[in-house]
């Protein structure tokens, strides 16, 4: 089973957010397949918050639950300092599981496909770099279809990490996204 998840992070040291969020996925047993670029984005439907960083993640599983994933992302942002599900407020990380499979899935908690992702160029543009041809399920239009007809025009541009990244993270991205291209 394949599944897509979409990391973002706007406080404290960003990128170091998201690398440790992917690390903490790879802790919680999930075999991160491949990564895409980070993306530095524009906060969309809220005023006054820093600029966003994100990134894609596509994992491989194997006898998990939605629900089960679900518990897992949560607690790694938990762990890695956020404390409120409000989605007006920054936040140091914020994982959403986006597919899992072909799997629809509803309850109070986690709905699948993510219910905002076609809407949401932030989270299209890093994953039409690992998974263009993905198929919404729901849609039935594949990724790269969605995101050429997205009504969102909010900037999303390649982070240059050779500007912000310390040394030793840029290693360890490289390291990352060499291991999951590998796979």
């Amino acid at each position: 089973m394949t599944a897509y998840v979409g990391l973002g992070s706007n406080l404290g040291d960003r990128a170091g957010n998201l690398l440790l969020a992917v690390r903490g996925l790879m802790e919680a047993s999930f075999v991160v397949s491949k990564l895409s670029g980070i993306y530095e984005t524009e906060p969309v439907g809220v005023e006054n918050h820093a600029p966003y960083l994100n990134m894609v993640a596509e994992i491989h599983l194997t006898s998990i639950s939605p629900s089960q994933m679900m518990a897992r992302v949560l607690r790694i942002e938990y762990l890695l300092g956020r404390r409120d599900k409000n989605m007006k407020k920054p936040r140091t990380v914020d994982i959403d599981l986006l597919f899992y499979g072909e799997i629809q899935y509803n309850t109070e908690f986690l709905t699948l496909p993510h219910p905002r992702l076609h809407e949401r160029r932030f989270v299209l543009v890093p994953l039409a770099e690992i998974a263009p041809h993905l198929v919404h399920p729901v849609l039935n239009k594949n990724i790269q279809e969605i995101l050429q007809t997205v009504e969102d025009d909010s900037t999303v541009r390649r982070w240059n990490p050779n500007l912000r990244l310390a040394a030793r993270d840029i290693e360890i991205l490289s390291r990352l996204k060499s291991r999951t291209q590998d796979a």
